[in-house]
Formats: C-alpha cells, sequence, structure tokens
C-alpha cells in the first residue's frame, strides 16, 4: 500500500485528522474514532507495515516499543490501575480493518472473555 494513501501513514504524519495523545520518533497514538471502550486509543508505528505478519525479527525493538508505549499511555489517560487490554488484529478474519499495524488500549470498563 502507498504510504500516501494509507490513513495511518497519514496520521502520523500530520497530513489526517485525528485527536493525537502521544507521538515519539517510532510511534503514534490517538483516539479510535469507532470506540468500542470508554478508553480507546490506537498505537501505530509511525513506519507503515501492513500487519504483525510483516514484522520480522528486526522489528522486535519496535514491537517491544508498542506494548510498552500501551503500559505508559494506559497510565497516562487513568486505566492502567484497574486494568486496561491490548489487543492486535491480523488479517480480515482477525477483525483487522485498517491494513497499518497497530495496537488497540482499550480500558475503562469490565472486558469480557472471549473476545469475540
Amino acid at each position: 500500500m502507498a504510504e500516501n494513501s494509507c490513513i495511518f501513514c497519514r496520521i502520523a504524519a500530520g497530513d489526517a485528522p485525528s485527536n493525537i495523545i502521544y507521538k515519539d520518533e517510532l510511534a503514534v497514538a490517538f483516539t479510535d474514532v469507532d470506540p468500542k471502550a470508554p478508553s480507546h486509543v490506537l498505537i501505530a508505528p509511525r513506519e507503515h507495515m501492513d500487519s504483525l505478519n510483516d514484522a520480522a525479527r528486526g522489528d522486535e525493538p519496535l514491537l517491544g516499543h508498542l506494548l510498552r508505549l500501551a503500559s505508559k499511555i494506559a497510565n497516562q489517560i487513568g486505566i492502567a490501575e484497574t486494568g486496561f487490554r491490548t489487543v492486535v488484529n491480523t488479517g480480515e478474519d482477525g477483525g483487522q480493518s485498517v491494513q497499518h499495524l497497530h495496537l488497540h488500549l482499550l480500558g475503562g470498563r469490565k472486558m469480557t472473555w472471549p473476545p469475540g
């Protein structure tokens, strides 16, 4: 997918509107426009990667960074103490709707299991 046609790439570049709550040199975090919980944040790497299936061994530091950001942001938005869920949807059957790797951070309510 061309970087300029990917909405998450455009958000990371500041070329598309979003409610950004965190950004650094590797990733950007913003609120989901279709939240599934009272707190629903998407954490995406700045570099385009279609899905977790495209991650290589060299991407392990980036993947770890995304998970560490989930905890940091959960603390920042006040959901860490009661708990939160992190989800990475991969592929159509996995529920991935945007072809750019991203992590969902959900909280602010009791999560049920199984999720879906």
